[in-house]
Parts: C-alpha cells; sequence; structure tokens
C-alpha cells in the first residue's frame, strides 16, 4: 500500500514537469516579439490589442506544441521514447484537447482585437494544425513552419493598426518575411535532429543568418546634422558719415546723429541676440536628433551581432559535425536566436524602447532552455 501511494505521489509531482515538457514553456519567450516586431513596423505604438495579439499568439504556439506531439507519438515511441506522451506521462486524449482548448482561447483573444486580428488568427491556427497533421513530413514541411511565424508577425501588425487600417498592417511584410526566412532556415536543420547526418542543411541556414544579420544591421543613410550657419549677417549701423562737402554740421545735428546711432546699434544688438539664439536652438536640435539616428544604428548592430552569436555557432558545429546531439543543439539556439533577431527588427523600424523590451527575454529564455528542451 504504501509503495503504490509512493508510486501515485511521484506520479502526481510529475505531472507538472511532462506539462512543461510537453509545452516547452520556455520556447514561450521567443512568441512575443512576433507580435512586437509587427506592431513596431506599422509606426504605431503597443496597446491593449497588441496585448490580445500576444496572448493569442501564445495560445495558438502551445496548441501546436501538444498537437505536434500528439501527431508524432508513434515517431517518438522510437526516436523519443523520453517525450512525455510515449513514456505514458500525459495520455494522447489529454494532448489532444489541450490543443484544441489552446486553439479556441486564441481565436477568443484575436476576435477581441477585431475581425481583421481574427481572420489573421484563423489564417494561422489553421497553419499550424495543416503543419503538424499533415505538412510536417512532407517538402512543404518547412514552408508551412516558416508561413505560420510571418503570419505571427502580421497578426501583432494587424491587432496594432486595428479595424481599417490596413495599409499600417501591410508595412510589417518586410519583417515577417525575415522571421519566416529564418524560421524556414532553421525548420530545414530540425528535420534531421533526431538522425543527424547532413552538413548542407545547417550550412545553408548559417548562410541565411549572415544574411539577414547583414538586412537588419546595416545602418541607414540620413541622420547628418542639417547645416546651421545662419545667414550672414551684415549690419551697416549707420556711423554719421557726412557728405565731405560739408565742412561744418552744427552741435544740434551732430547729436540727432549720435542718437540715430546709439538707437540703431540697439536694434542691431538684439536682432543678433535673437538669431543667435535661434541658431543655438537649431544646432542643439539637430545635435539631438543626430545622436538619436546614432544610438538606434548601434543598437540595431548590438542587437544583429546577438542575433549571429545566438544562432551561428552551434550551425557551425552542427555543420562541421552533424551528429543528433549537436543538430538539436543548433536547432535550439535557431529557436532562441528568433529574439534577438526579433528586437532587430523592431529597432530598424524605430521602436528603440519595444526593441530593448524584446531583447530582455532572451536571459530568460536561455536560462529556463537549460532545464527543459526547447525542440
Amino acid at each position: 500500500m504504501s509503495g503504490g501511494n509512493a508510486g501515485r505521489a511521484g506520479n502526481a509531482v510529475n505531472v507538472p514537469r511532462a506539462w512543461v515538457e510537453l509545452l516547452r514553456l520556455p520556447a514561450l519567450f521567443t512568441v512575443p516579439g512576433d507580435a512586437l516586431a509587427g506592431a513596431a513596423a506599422t509606426g504605431l505604438r503597443p496597446n491593449h490589442r497588441t496585448l490580445l495579439a500576444i496572448g493569442s499568439s501564445l495560445c495558438l504556439y502551445e496548441a501546436g506544441m501538444a498537437l505536434n506531439d500528439w501527431a508524432d507519438r508513434a515517431e517518438d515511441a522510437v526516436e523519443r521514447p523520453e517525450r512525455p506522451l510515449p513514456s505514458g506521462r500525459i495520455a494522447p486524449p489529454a494532448a489532444l484537447t489541450a490543443a484544441a482548448a489552446l486553439t479556441a482561447a486564441g481565436l477568443a483573444l484575436a476576435s477581441r482585437a477585431g475581425r481583421p486580428s481574427l481572420a489573421m488568427a484563423g489564417a494561422l491556427a489553421g497553419t499550424v494544425w495543416a503543419y503538424d497533421l499533415g505538412l510536417k513530413h512532407t517538402p512543404a514541411g518547412p514552408a508551412a513552419m516558416a508561413a505560420a511565424r510571418g503570419l505571427d508577425v502580421l497578426l501583432g501588425a494587424t491587432a496594432t493598426a486595428g479595424p481599417g487600417r490596413g495599409p499600417c498592417a501591410r508595412a510589417a511584410v518586410p519583417s515577417a518575411a525575415a522571421l519566416a526566412a529564418h524560421t524556414l532556415a532553421v525548420t530545414v536543420v530540425s528535420r534531421r535532429e533526431a538522425q543527424g547526418g547532413s552538413s548542407a542543411a545547417p550550412l545553408a541556414a548559417l548562410a541565411t543568418t549572415t544574411a539577414l544579420a547583414r538586412l537588419v544591421g546595416a545602418g541607414g543613410r540620413g541622420g547628418q546634422p542639417r547645416s546651421t550657419g545662419g545667414p550672414g549677417l551684415g549690419f551697416a549701423a549707420a556711423t554719421g558719415r557726412q557728405d565731405s562737402g560739408s565742412a561744418v554740421a552744427t552741435d544740434r545735428d551732430g547729436l540727432r546723429s549720435a542718437v540715430a546711432n546709439y538707437r540703431d546699434g540697439l536694434r542691431s544688438a538684439a536682432a543678433t541676440d535673437r538669431l543667435g539664439v535661434r541658431s543655438a536652438a537649431v544646432t542643439d536640435r539637430d545635435g539631438l536628433r543626430s545622436a538619436a539616428v546614432t544610438g538606434r544604428q548601434a543598437l540595431r548592430g548590438v542587437l544583429a551581432l546577438a542575433y549571429v552569436g545566438t544562432a551561428a555557432k552551434p550551425l557551425f558545429h552542427a555543420a562541421l559535425n552533424p551528429s543528433p546531439p549537436l543538430t538539436q543543439r543548433a536547432v535550439g539556439g535557431g529557436i532562441r536566436a528568433m529574439i534577438p533577431l526579433q528586437a532587430a527588427l523592431a529597432a530598424r523600424a524605430g521602436a528603440a524602447g519595444t526593441a530593448l523590451l524584446t531583447a530582455a527575454l532572451a536571459p530568460a529564455a536561455r536560462k529556463f532552455a537549460r532545464k527543459v528542451s526547447v525542440t
């Protein structure tokens, strides 16, 4: 009896851990940056609809995780028997129910942000379910996964812009394409993570990482301080010149001339002071603008380097030795590299605050990924 009770207690303790593994909770830190990058691309500040988009994205992402393991439970029983479903720690019907419930919750949150957001979330949910249930093991699998990540960015943009502001949302297409390209490269690598044996995919992903880093990290033109040199001020103050033909001037005329000279001098000095203040203000304003542009470019460069530093090293190791452990490590690095890439895209759109907020998620993702695998 005591042995049975201990076994049941052990299983009860392991249940939360099993769900953490099933849902790959550390990977959640890579999700909010999609919506934030999309919001930044619109040129609008994040708002309550952005938060709804983030909530929807988190639910749909976790729905995909649960559905993925449900669909792959037979394959995992052979290649990864320690996973929650093949190990018996979670029943397959429970995983499928969780996937359906999370999908419904994601759609409900998106609907609160407006019909365009619901439509985008519906497309995202459809892509997730199509990938897990049919496309994953076909040549179209990586493209479907890339499309899902791109749609997630567009969901954030659409929600932030709100109904009737389609042009703002369409401004996020380049950011969506960049994250989709990264996702495509990482997904191709992940197709061999259980078997290993190919250097081509890690090399291709390494090339994609390098190209994207150059794209998001390159400084834009502009930001040069405008010329602030004030107009040449030629003040011809009256000097009381007298015609050479007037040899003698009366005292009264001399006094009038002196008063006029004094008055004109005061006016000239006041005008010079006003123009000097204006010139100084323009110079200061342009200096601040130039410093802000330089700061944004520096932030983009730092985030691009962080992106490369997170993804490139494990990909390089996997290319040299495409064993399953190194390939899985490369996939994990590629997933975590989403965060600095999202942050760099936000900085590229001029949203430095959003970029810093997104980048702040990276340490937590790295910390928890050491405890629970994201692959």
